[in-house]
């Protein structure tokens, strides 16, 4: 079968819309309940599990990116595809329902086992459609969305809580996802080929599941003495796994391309960044600040403009000048962003002032990850782009895990040393904030979050190290491996 036949039959312009449908959910989750968390711990309580809603979901979205490439390999791109979109809204609509922190952690973990399929799919079958040419533009509008989306997060659930109630804020994606799931099948015509040969690596996959769980528990704070050294060793034995596997979950040989391992390394420096600010910024604004959790969203509401527009303009510096440019420009807005955000708040000063660093941030994040995106792309040859793309997003999902996990460590620490979890509780519903809000509640709680905001400074210090290793020949034209023949005129058309 040639690939003119595979591309024949596909409606691209609608593909991608149903794609970004799934993206725009599973990125826009992962940060949506960041405002809407103080809310929820307000009722529901639990304020030294709050690390773990977000972090559930992270991890069990990470976790299972690896596995959900491989068996795209076996079964096709679609069935995975629409498999986890329905996984993902039943974690969703059990979310709303939960009546205590512990039942919404395990529904966050539901949601996230759903999710690892709908980024690495919708990507990869980016990668098979396009050609090499018309694949930088459409991956700087994927990630681009994934970014807004990431950014719209926080905004749309301060809105949510403020002027609905809070379940929504799991609800909403429900009617975007059963629309995804209906246009997908319509116009995306995968047809079925033999794959005879292709195991499916089980003791990788599990492996590398209980590794990544074991050192979140330990990031956490949960038996770090053990559970740090297991998982170490867990990552030792999955290593030893995947060099003698027949077809590995994670072939390490991609790992030691420069460009494609100085991309996963960065991957986890900025998504444990990124998960940092989104997370634990709302809570600072609503606690200390005093403001709604509308308010709260946007203060960092901002990479909503800076993301996109950096997206947009990476694609043609990578273009002109290659990868390393814009992933070195990006790593240094980044810098300059963190560092305005940790001034601001360590300083007291004008929320406008973190709003600037959050642009900053955003600015930052969407040149670096979207060069890095294409550098990967292009490192890998035709056959390995599903798993090479699916490396580089178990980075940046394992970086964000762990900042969750970690952080909300932190927080925990600092909070059992300061305040008792019923004032924590009070101070964050806005009914009952009136009457524990005093400047020394206020302070504690600032004080318990302050080494947050140094560990994002360090974070960003940290990628500026990573990616001066970026190779520095690597240009937008090499390594490209053959693409499919380009789709008919009017599969072109359908994208315009």
């Amino acid at each position: 079968m040639s690939d003119a036949d595979v591309l024949q039959p596909t409606r691209r312009g609608l593909t991608v819309a149903a794609l970004l449908l799934g993206m725009a959910m599973s990125a826009m989750e992962a940060t949506v309940v960041g405002t809407a968390m103080p809310t929820i711990i307000s009722d529901l309580g639990g304020i030294a599990l709050y690390g773990w809603v977000g972090a559930s979901y992270m991890l069990a979205s990470t976790i299972t990116v690896p596995l959900y490439g491989k068996l795209s390999d076996v079964l096709g791109r679609k069935p995975v595809l629409l498999f986890g979109t329905a996984v993902f809204l039943i974690g969703s609509l059990a979310s709303g329902f939960s009546p205590t922190i512990e039942v919404l952690i395990l529904a966050r973990t539901v949601q996230g086992l759903g999710a690892g399929a709908m980024q690495p799919m919708a990507l990869t079958i980016v990668g098979d459609i396009f050609t090499l040419k018309e694949r930088g533009r459409v991956q700087a509008a994927f990630g681009t969305v994934w970014g807004l989306s990431g950014a719209l997060g926080p905004l749309l659930g301060g809105l949510i809580v403020t002027h609905v109630s809070w379940p929504w804020v799991f609800w909403v994606n429900l009617p975007f996802g059963v629309a995804s799931m209906l246009v997908l099948p319509y116009a995306y015509r995968e047809k079925a080929e033999p794959r005879d040969g292709v195991a499916i690596d089980w003791l990788g996959a599990l492996t590398i599941s209980l590794a990544s769980i074991l050192v979140l528990l330990g990031a956490e704070g949960t038996r770090p003495a053990i559970t740090l050294p297991l998982g170490a060793l867990l990552v030792g034995v999955f290593v030893w796994v995947e060099r003698r596997a027949v077809s590995p979950i994670l072939p390490l040989h991609l790992l030691m391309r420069p460009n494609i391992a100085v991309a996963a390394l960065s991957s986890l420096v900025l998504g444990a960044a990124m998960m940092g600010a989104v997370l634990y910024t709302p809570l600072w604004a609503q606690g200390t600040r005093g403001v709604t959790p509308a308010e709260a969203g946007s203060v960092i509401a901002s990479m909503l403009i800076g993301w996109p527009v950096a997206a947009a303009i990476a694609n043609r510096l990578v273009m002109r000048f290659g990868f390393r440019p814009p992933v070195w420009v990006g790593s240094i807005f980044i810098i300059v962003g963190v560092g305005l955000h940790y001034a601001a708040i360590s300083g007291d000063l004008s929320l406008w002032v973190v709003r600037a660093g959050m642009l900053f941030f955003g600015c930052g994040m969407g040149l670096t990850v979207t060069a890095q995106l294409l550098a990967v792309q292009v490192a890998a040859a035709q056959n390995e782009r599903g798993v090479a793309t699916s490396t580089g997003l178990f980075a940046r999902n394992m970086g964000g895990a762990l900042g969750a996990g970690g952080l909300g460590a932190i927080l925990t620490l600092g909070l059992g040393r300061n305040l008792d979890p019923d004032t924590v509780s009070r101070l964050l519903d806005p009914h009952a904030r009136a009457d524990v809000m005093t400047g020394d509640v206020a302070a504690a709680l600032g004080d318990a979050l302050s080494p947050i905001w140094s560990v994002l400074v360090v974070l960003a210090l940290v990628n500026l190290v990573v990616v001066a290793f970026y190779p520095k020949d690597v240009s937008a034209a090499e390594g490209a491996p053959p693409d499919a023949a380009p789709p008919d005129a009017a599969a072109s058309a359908a994208m315009h």
